[in-house]
């Protein structure tokens, strides 16, 4: 029997919730920015590369109304990096854009999370702050839209 996609109406999984939350605050980052947030686990730590950031095209699908048949909206540029660390640890990263430094950074914070020693550490000091700052930029442009806002009306005349 072919394996089937849970009912949408089933709860998701959120075993992946924190790794995802990693991911997302990574990638939100900006190339700088995230090299300052590593700076605090100067130096870095003895890492052998598995897979150099190399950059390369992915497809982007898209769905009308986000909901819709999907469609091939285009490509977009990608950058991929794994590092493994002494302990064995691998980190990968997949980060938008060319910046092979941001995701050699990214793949090292993804391998310092993953060691439970330092998880707790990586969360505070890297993931927390680039969370926030993140959440503060996106509300700060909901703000600047709502405030462009335009609101159309009909209004009935007295006339007939």
């Amino acid at each position: 029997m072919p394996h089937q996609a849970p009912p949408p109406s089933a709860s998701p999984d959120t075993s992946n919730e924190p790794r995802r939350r990693l991911m997302a605050a990574l990638a939100n980052a900006t190339p700088d920015r995230l090299a300052a947030a590593l700076a605090p686990f100067a130096p870095l730590p003895a890492h052998e590369m598995v897979r150099a950031p190399e950059t390369g095209l992915v497809m982007v699908r898209g769905r009308m109304g986000g909901t819709g048949a999907p469609f091939n909206l285009g490509e977009v540029t990608v950058t991929r990096c794994v590092v493994r660390l002494e302990n064995g640890v691998a980190g990968s990263s997949y980060v938008m854009g060319r910046s092979k430094q941001k995701a050699l950074h990214a793949a090292l914070v993804d391998a310092l999370w993953q060691n439970p020693a330092l998880t707790e550490a990586v969360e505070r000091e890297i993931i927390a702050p680039l969370a926030s700052e993140a959440e503060a930029a996106d509300a700060t442009v909901r703000a600047e839209t709502a405030a462009t806002k335009v609101d159309f009306f009909t209004m009935v005349r007295g006339d007939d």
